[in-house]
């Protein structure tokens, strides 16, 4: 990106963020001293000064966050949603020029950061419609509210740049600012008597625990549990709309499970005295905000897992008011048979039931409402999660459906393939990007919810995104947490400080030399070993490099967790 030496000379559009009054296109000018931001739209405007990264009249720190690209998502409920394709920090601060070398270091460290960043996946928003909440809880708020701001709207929960947007809302920037959600939106229609139906899946994942797979397990103190998301699921059918929402979230209690370069570390849990208190906050929290809670636990009753179960299920046994039933997924449906979830659906199909659905007319008259949630959970909340989830709407779709008109009561999607391979289509998309985010992989059992079997490419396409988890989950991670750390305010960078690291100097960097003594000690072995019949001295040299390669495998193993990738910024809890 060049200086410009002119008054005004724009470099990039970038279509932003904002509802009725919000500017839909903002134009971006670079200078010496300073970027400006216009609304394209308007007579708004702002300066970032590069000498201090202060904005007149605000001053937002030393980098500022752009969106450079986007692209049609789809609508909902008639308002289009765009998908973020690209992001770019801009540096706003020169006395980085002045750093010391520790300062230096430190810096380059964050701006790595700040580059991983820019890479987020899965970030949706759109100019007039708040995303951020569901057409249940929009559709009771009072009127006058979609008169204010779209920040103002917003469930903070679910808002992914609610810290980069503290400063423009404190200089009252607000056709500058809109809510960023995080999570995964697919939309579909059908036709069903001759009349279109509309399907849209609609996920939101929260920011109260933002993190990856195996750096952010379990819950908080707060209660706030890793990789918790809110799935609505909308059919619109001629003059009726419905909406049906599901939750998945980690087992909200204090746990852990520390890469260590084995293919599953193992799970620890957290001995703490706040531990029920945590385990109420969270169900506290979920009941005020959803009514009658099912908790379907998706975890294996043996190993590690059962342990975690086990403890979970004791915690629930203590909470009054939430149904808790475990259903070991594995067990049940092994073989890869989708169609054994009948099983847990049998336990709680009459309290889905009650719980019901949302549904309203056009004319915004609610005709039903939904009074609970099930909330699901494995240990990822990924994979058997998406397949339980995906299994229970496919039901509660029939019931609207059939309510609406658009299906007879002894009817159902799944007697139209055409119909059901596009809602087991919307399912598996969903799937593989909430993975991205939590796990950086596809999902794993997507042929589970696309067949309701494995298929052989199936097992091929889980297998390479098993590997693809392993290898992030142990060498990138780390760093994908530290940044995820610092752009969420998790972590605030401190002044005056000699280094803001905890773990100092990243022992994952070694790694690339410990495999290379692994593999050529291998290589120099079963060399030495071929040339043994002709020259005795080969038996010696090949016992040697045996050796060699032993110890450095034992010293690889038994510190696993310091040659794989740690969050250097902030603990785990």
């Amino acid at each position: 990106m060049a200086n410009a030496d002119a008054d005004e000379a724009p470099l990039l559009s970038v279509e932003h963020l904002r509802p009725g009054s919000c500017s839909r296109e903002l134009e971006l000018r670079e200078f010496r001293d300073r970027y400006v931001i216009r609304s394209l739209d308007g007579a708004a405007a702002f300066a970032v000064l590069r000498s201090g990264g202060s904005i007149r009249p605000l001053s937002p720190g030393s980098y500022v966050l752009v969106i450079t690209s986007q692209k049609d998502a789809g609508s909902y409920l008639g308002s289009p949603v765009y998908q973020v394709n690209s992001m770019k920090f801009l540096c706003c601060n020169e006395a980085i020029k002045h750093l010391t070398p520790q300062e230096r270091r430190d810096e380059a460290y964050f701006m790595s950061l700040l580059r991983i960043a820019e890479t987020t996946c899965g970030l949706y928003y759109s100019y007039d419609r708040d995303l951020t909440l569901n057409l249940q809880r929009a559709s009771k708020l009072a009127a006058g509210r979609v008169h204010k701001p779209l920040w103002k709207q917003a469930d903070p929960r679910f808002v992914w740049n609610k810290n980069l947007l503290e400063e423009l809302i404190e200089a009252k920037l607000d056709e500058f600012i809109i809510p960023l959600i995080q999570g995964s939106f697919q939309s579909a229609q059908f036709t069903l008597k001759d009349r279109p139906v509309r399907i849209t899946l609609f996920s939101r994942r929260c920011n109260r625990r933002l993190g990856t797979r195996m750096w952010r397990r379990g819950a908080n103190l707060e209660g706030a549990t890793a990789n918790f998301v809110e799935t609505e699921q909308l059919v619109e059918y001629e003059d009726l709309t419905s909406s049906f929402i599901q939750l998945r979230g980690s087992i909200p209690l204090l746990w852990e499970q520390i890469v260590d370069l084995s293919y599953k570390p193992r799970l620890s849990i957290i001995e703490h005295e706040e531990t029920h208190k945590v385990v109420q906050r969270h169900f506290h929290d979920l009941s005020q905000r959803y009514g009658k809670i099912i908790v379907a636990d998706l975890t294996d009753k043996r190993g590690d897992e059962g342990d975690l179960s086990n403890a979970f299920a004791a915690e629930m046994d203590r909470i009054p008011g939430v149904r808790y039933i475990h259903f070991d997924f594995h067990h049940v449906c092994r073989g890869g048979n989708f169609d054994n979830l009948q099983a847990l659906y049998n336990q709680i199909e009459e309290a889905i039931h009650k719980q019901g659905y949302f549904l309203m007319n056009t004319k915004g008259e609610i005709l039903l409402e939904q009074s609970g949630v099930v909330r699901s959970n494995c240990i990822d909340c990924l994979d058997r999660t998406n397949v339980t989830q995906s299994f229970l709407a496919r039901k509660s779709l029939d019931s609207q459906l059939q309510l609406m008109g658009a299906l007879l009561s002894s009817e159902s999607i799944s007697l139209s393939d055409n119909i059901h391979d596009t809602f087991k289509k919307l399912w598996v998309e969903h799937g593989d990007e909430l993975s991205l985010e939590y796990a950086g992989s596809y999902a794993l059992k997507g042929d589970l919810v696309r067949y309701g079997r494995q298929t052989l490419p199936g097992l091929i396409k889980d297998g390479m995104s098993a590997l693809s988890r392993y290898y992030l989950n142990n060498f990138h991670d780390g760093v994908r947490q530290d940044a995820l750390d610092l752009i969420s305010g998790y972590y605030t960078v401190s002044q005056g400080s000699s280094s803001p690291f905890h773990n100092g100097v990243d022992s994952s960097s070694y790694l690339p030399v410990a495999s290379a003594i692994i593999v050529g000690g291998i290589t120099a072995t079963t060399f030495t070993l071929s040339q043994v019949g002709r020259n005795a001295q080969h038996l010696i040299s090949s016992i040697i490099c045996a050796g060699l390669t032993v110890g450095v495998v034992a010293l690889v193993k038994a510190n696993g967790k310091q040659f794989c990738s740690r969050p250097r910024l902030c603990g785990l809890i």
